[in-house]
């Protein structure tokens, strides 16, 4: 034991002597990416990573627009963590093992915000008892309004509140993976789709 701790003090020594130039941190003045339209390109490049957006019309209420999705006819289990859905017969405060979610068809939850760059939404455990209901449903639909789709990465990262929620996760597109024969897989682990239903503020 005498040996290595002998070692380790010659090591720790060596390094002493020997001190690394000071280095500076890098500028974060950067001119980030500006798009003429963040909605529309919110939607290209979701809808280039499987994900599909749906425009709310005004004045639509957002089940109304949730309603008319084309997985809602077959949708048995229904879940929201937005109030004022009488569909959602799934309530997770009724539910102790995450487990039990496995067969959920539709989940419902409000992203906080979108970035136009690579089309992800903040999305937090706000109202989410079980974070893995956002990984164990089959679909997965996010609220958000077009007023907070912000240019890129640098924005939302400024905007994101590190300490006002336990758990917060930018999600993009459905679950996917490309690793057997590079042959891409949609819901391979997670949501077999992810649609985002695009709100007009009032």
């Amino acid at each position: 034991m005498n040996g290595r701790a002998n070692a380790r003090e010659q090591i720790l020594q060596r390094l002493r002597a020997n001190p690394l130039p000071e280095q500076h941190l890098p500028d974060d003045n950067l001119t980030a990416i500006q798009f003429a339209d963040p909605v529309a390109q919110f939607e290209q490049v979701l809808e280039s990573v499987g994900g599909t957006s749906v425009r709310g019309t005004a004045g639509q209420n957002w089940y109304d627009a949730v309603a008319q999705l084309p997985m809602m006819p077959q949708a048995q289990k229904i879940g929201s963590a937005v109030p004022g859905w009488d569909r959602a017969n799934v309530d997770l405060r009724e539910i102790d093992e995450p487990h039990l979610l496995h067969d959920l068809d539709v989940w419902v939850v409000r992203g906080e915000f979108g970035v136009a760059e690579n089309a992800a939404i903040w999305v937090t455990d706000q109202d989410l008892r079980h974070r893995a209901v956002l990984f164990l449903c089959q679909h997965l639909v996010v609220l958000l309004d077009r007023q907070e789709i912000l240019h890129n990465l640098h924005a939302a990262y400024a905007r994101i509140e590190w300490h006002a929620w336990n758990f917060g996760v930018f999600v993009s597109g459905p679950s996917k993976t490309a690793d057997i024969e590079q042959s891409l897989v949609i819901g391979a682990h997670g949501p077999r789709s992810l649609t985002v239903v695009l709100l007009e503020r009032p």
